[in-house]
C-alpha cells in the first residue's frame, strides 16, 4: 500500500459529530457519547476510502491563542463564553460536547492513533506545519476554509472538506480552489484577508468583496504586491480601491499574521508521534472492546478496529 498522511482537524469533525448524530445515544449512566460514536465512525471511514496509512489527530491546544487575539482582538471573539479577568476564554461548546472530549482523548489513546497539539497554537497551525513538510501524500479533513491555504497539487496536499456532510465529501485540488474562488491556493489568505470572514472576527477590507479581492489578486499577484501598487502613485489602481485599502491599513498590517496558518511549529516527527496505522491488539484492545460495551459505542469501536485491522 502506497503511504498517504491523513491530518484531521480534530475538532471540526467531533463537533460535526456532534451535531450530526442524535444526543439520545447515551451510555448507561446517562452521559451523551454521540460525539465519540460520530467521530469514530468518521476515522473508520476516512482512512479506509482515502487508503490512508499515517494518520494524526491535530488537536486544538489553544482554539483562541492570544497572540493572535493581540493582533486583531476580534479574532473568533463572537465564540467567547465569557471573558475572565486573567484567565483562558471560554468557547462555546455545549456542556453535552465537553464532557465527551476526554472520552474521545481516551479511545483515541486506546487505538493508537497519534493525536498532536501545540502550545500557543491552533490545530490548524499543525495541519499546516505536517502538510508544508510531510515527505508523503496528504490529505487534510476539516470543515474550515482557512485551510484551503496548504492545497498544493505540487506536493500532493488535497483537502477533504466536510461542510456539506459526510455523505457529500468534496475532494479540493488547485483546481478546485481556483474554480470555487478565483485564487490560487497560495493566495486563499491573501484572499481570506481582503474578504473578510465572519467565522474568524475577521472584519476585511470595507468595500472589496469576494470578486474584487479575487480580481485584485489575478492582477497583483499577492496581497504584498497589491500594496505595493497602492503605494506606487504610477500604478493603474483605482483611485477607489487605493482609498480603501488605506483605510484599512492597520488591520493588513497584522492580518496576514493571523489568517495564515503557521507552518515551522516543532512537532515529532511522523514517526515519533505514532501516526502509522497499525491493528489495535493485547491489553489496548481488550480495554477497548471493554469500553465500548461500557460506554455503548456500539458498532462504531468495532468499525474503528475493523478499519485498523487493515494496516497489518
Amino acid at each position: 500500500m502506497r503511504h498517504r498522511l491523513m491530518l484531521l482537524d480534530t475538532a471540526s469533525l467531533y463537533f460535526r459529530a456532534f451535531y450530526g448524530v442524535p444526543d439520545s445515544i447515551r451510555r448507561a449512566d446517562g452521559a451523551p457519547v454521540n460525539a465519540v460514536r460520530g467521530l469514530l465512525d468518521m476515522i473508520a471511514r476516512l482512512t479506509t476510502d482515502y487508503e490512508a496509512t499515517h494518520l494524526v489527530a491535530c488537536w486544538d491546544d489553544d482554539w483562541r491563542p492570544q497572540w493572535r487575539v493581540d493582533l486583531i482582538p476580534t479574532y473568533k471573539s463572537h465564540r467567547v463564553a465569557e471573558e475572565l479577568s486573567g484567565a483562558p476564554d471560554v468557547e462555546v461548546v455545549p456542556d453535552a460536547l465537553e464532557a465527551q472530549i476526554p472520552m474521545i482523548r481516551r479511545v483515541l489513546d486506546l487505538a493508537g492513533i497519534a493525536v498532536v497539539g501545540a502550545a500557543g497554537h491552533e490545530a490548524d497551525d499543525v495541519v499546516g506545519t505536517y502538510a508544508s513538510h510531510a515527505q508523503l501524500p496528504v490529505d487534510v479533513v476539516t470543515g474550515d476554509r482557512d485551510l484551503f491555504q496548504v492545497v498544493d497539487d505540487a506536493r500532493q496536499v488535497r483537502v477533504i472538506y466536510t461542510a456539506r456532510g459526510m455523505k457529500n465529501l468534496e475532494t479540493l485540488t488547485d483546481a478546485v480552489v481556483v474554480d470555487k474562488y478565483r485564487v490560487l491556493p497560495g493566495q486563499y489568505a491573501d484572499y481570506a484577508t481582503l474578504r473578510g470572514d465572519t467565522s474568524d472576527g475577521l472584519p476585511g477590507v470595507a468595500g472589496i468583496g469576494e470578486k474584487t479581492a479575487a480580481s485584485l489578486l489575478g492582477e497583483y499577484g499577492t496581497l504584498d504586491g497589491l500594496l505595493a501598487a497602492a503605494a506606487d502613485a504610477g500604478s493603474g489602481l483605482s483611485a477607489s480601491v487605493r482609498s480603501k485599502l488605506a483605510a484599512a491599513a492597520d488591520y493588513l498590517a497584522v492580518a496576514p499574521a493571523v489568517v495564515n496558518v503557521v507552518r515551522g511549529l516543532e512537532l515529532p516527527t511522523l514517526e515519533q508521534a505514532g501516526a502509522q496505522l497499525h491493528p489495535v491488539v493485547g491489553d489496548s484492545r481488550a480495554e477497548l472492546e471493554a469500553l465500548a460495551t461500557e460506554w455503548n459505542l456500539g458498532g462504531s469501536a468495532r468499525r474503528l478496529l475493523e478499519a485498523l485491522d487493515r494496516h497489518r
